[in-house]
Formats: structure tokens, sequence, C-alpha cells
């Protein structure tokens, strides 16, 4: 495999990784609009919420399943534009039953993408040699942070949602169609499944990936937290103004960009096992002060710290799982471990809620940081097999590919 089209595949990945963080902060962050457009009731609503994650889950394991048959780079291809025409339908529709179809397409279209892209940065990863992942879930972040500022833009201006919406699907979705020209799969992709090789027979593949299964749901109760609960505890707990209340989850935002641009070399540097435990105590230590924050300052400082620690977790646990499993199993075991961000995602919000009503939210923050303290205890399986890539720490290369 040349060098050029090593650099041309891991430039194609990451404009798919940051054209669906546009995509998926579109969508959540003008959620309000999507309610009033369709008329959801706020008892309605969190069904319709629930919906995405569960269906990007029946996806994730669709795919699986899929690239038995066919390259993940073809299920890529095909998989991101239903997600941004899905976009589209969720801003142009009128009827509720629209909205519902809509949302189901892109529930089962975002489970196959962050599958196919993630079992693609493995592959690429395995062919560099070397940490890339956490350069691609930057692109994502830096999608997110677009996305947001860009439905930012369209409350601002009260632009409907489909104005708002397809001028961002009309770019992206040439470019991302194009690009996918140059995607590039691992050597063994489509020909393997969990179970097999280096992760043993049968229920033995999986009894190695569920440390790591543990691991992404917990990452992403932590994240669901920041997300779903940042604001609220600011001004309700915290007492900030509505205007100050909405920072938090920004800086969390830029803070896991960050950590995400400079975390691969960070691994390369001490390996992953030292970055993934850093980044769980910077985490836990992000939810124990904001749990005891006198006030907004300090609160500002715990999320800060939130997002340093979190960014790293999760596209380690997929890069770890590249290296549990031989690269012709790799997929199977990248498709069934993202179904554990959803169930994150599920758990993280409720659970929160729930504990803060009937305790209080500060209390109901140290939740979230004993889950993700867990994280130390499966540390090891991050580590790398001297028989894989990554001996040590990074595998000796010959030639740089970029």
């Amino acid at each position: 495999m040349t060098d050029a089209r090593l650099r041309h595949g891991r430039a194609s990945l990451g404009l798919s990784f940051f054209a669906q963080g546009v995509a998926f902060a579109l969508l959540v962050t003008r959620l309000p609009a999507v309610q009033d457009r369709y008329g959801i009731s706020d008892g309605l609503l969190p069904v319709f919420l629930a919906a995405v994650p569960i269906l990007a889950g029946v996806g994730s394991v669709a795919t699986e399943l899929l690239v038995k048959r066919v390259r993940p780079s073809v299920v890529l291809r095909w998989s991101q534009p239903v997600v941004l025409l899905a976009l589209l339908w969720v801003g142009g529709g009128s009827e509720l039953w629209q909205v519902a179809v809509a949302l189901g397409a892109f529930g089962v279209a975002v489970g196959a993408l962050d599958a196919s892209m993630n079992m693609l940065g493995v592959s690429l990863q395995w062919a560099y040699g070397r940490s890339i992942m956490l350069g691609f879930h930057a692109a994502y972040s830096l999608g997110g942070i677009v996305g947001a500022s860009l439905a930012w833009v369209g409350a601002r201006w009260d632009l409907a949602l489909f104005v708002s919406y397809l001028p961002v699907v009309a770019v992206l979705l040439p470019v991302v169609f194009v690009g996918s020209r140059w995607f590039v799969d691992g050597a063994g992709a489509g020909a393997g499944a969990l179970g097999v090789g280096g992760g043993g027979k049968g229920s033995g593949g999986f009894r190695l990936l569920l440390p790591l299964c543990l691991v992404m749901t917990f990452a992403y109760i932590g994240d669901s937290t920041v997300s779903n609960w940042s604001a609220k505890y600011l001004e309700d707990v915290l007492g900030s103004s509505e205007q100050t209340a909405t920072l938090p989850y920004n800086v969390y935002m830029v803070t896991t960009l960050v950590g995400r641009a400079v975390g691969d070399f960070g691994v390369r540097r001490f390996g992953a096992v030292a970055v993934v435990r850093a980044g769980a105590l910077l985490a836990a230590g992000g939810f124990a002060v904001v749990a005891g924050a006198p006030g907004v300052g300090v609160g500002m400082l715990g999320f800060t710290m939130l997002g340093f620690g979190l960014c790293v977790i999760v596209p380690q646990t997929f890069a770890a799982a590249g290296r549990i499993f031989p690269e012709a199993a790799s997929d199977a075991a990248v498709a069934r471990l993202n179904v554990f961000n959803y169930v994150g995602f599920l758990v993280g919000a409720p659970l929160v809620g729930a504990l803060g009503d009937v305790w209080s939210y500060r209390g109901a923050m140290l939740v979230p940081m004993v889950l993700v303290l867990v994280t130390l205890v499966y540390a090891r399986s991050f580590a790398s097999g001297s028989d894989r890539y990554g001996g040590g720490h990074e595998r000796a290369r010959t030639v740089d590919v970029g």
C-alpha cells in the first residue's frame, strides 16, 4: 500500500468524521425547533430521543453482519449520504409521521456510519503502525463545534429548519461522496468474525471485548451527563445566569477538540495505558470538582477538566479493540463495541436526572465520577501485545506516511 494512498485515505476519513460531527450537532442543538415544528409534546419527546440511539445500535449490529460481505468503506460511502438526507428531511417535513421516519432513518444510518468510520480508522492505524485514532475523533469534535455554531446562527436569525439545513447538506453531500473514493480498507476487511483468531472461539471473543464495552458505556455516561445537564447544573445549582449556563458545553467541546488533537502524540510517547489512565483520573477529578464547586468559576474548571479527560477514552477504546483482535476480526469487534456508546448515551441522562430529583444534582455528579474510575481497573486492556502493532508504545517504522 503506497504512502500517498494512506495519506489520501486518512484525509478522506477525517472529512467523514468532520461531516458527521456537523450533522449530529445540527440535529441535537436544534431539537427545540424540531419539537415546535412538529408539535411534539414534552411527554412524547423522550420517546423520539430514545429511539434514535436504539436504532443506531440496530444499525451498528447490522453493520457487523454486513461487513462480512462488503467492505466497510462501501457501508460508509452509502450511509453518510443517508444521514445527511435524513437530517434534511427532519427539517423539511410537516407531519409527525414524517419526522418519525426521518429520525428512524437517521438513527439506523448513524449506527452504520459510526461503526464503519471507526472500522476504517482502526485499519488505517494498523497500516500506519502508530496512533492516529484520536485525530479522527478530533475532526468529529471540530465538526460538532462548526455544527453547533451554524445551529446558533440559524436560531439567532430565526431560520426555518429546512433553510438552515439545506446549505450545509448541499455542501457536505457531494464533498463526502467524492471523498469516499479514497477510503482505504484493511487487508482483512470483510473477512473475519468476532471470536476467531486472537479473540478465541465462541463467547471467548466477547469476554475479551467486555472490559472495553464497559469502558465505552461509562465514558458515554460521562459525556451525556455533560451534554444534558451542564447548563442546568450551572444555572440551578451554582446560580449562574442563563447566558453563562450555555458556556460549559462549549468549553467541553473545545477542550475535547484540543485534547484529541494532541492526544495521539501522548499515546506515541507514553503509550495508550498511561494516556487512558490519565484521562480517567482527570475526568473523575473534573466530576469531583463540579460536585463540590462553591461557585460558577470552579464549576467551569471542573467541566474543563472533564473535556480533557473524557476525550481520549473513546478513541483509544476503539483502537484497543483493533489491537486485541486480529485485523480480520477487528471489524466485528468495532461494530459490537460501537453499540455500547449508544447504551451509555441512553443510560447517562436519565440516570443523572433521576438521581438529581430524588437526591441532589451535586450527589448525582459523583455517580459518573465513580463509573469513569472503573476504567482504571481495565486499563491493561489498552496495552499493546508484543505480537501486535505497538509493541512497546509504537511499532518501529521504516517509512513515514504522514
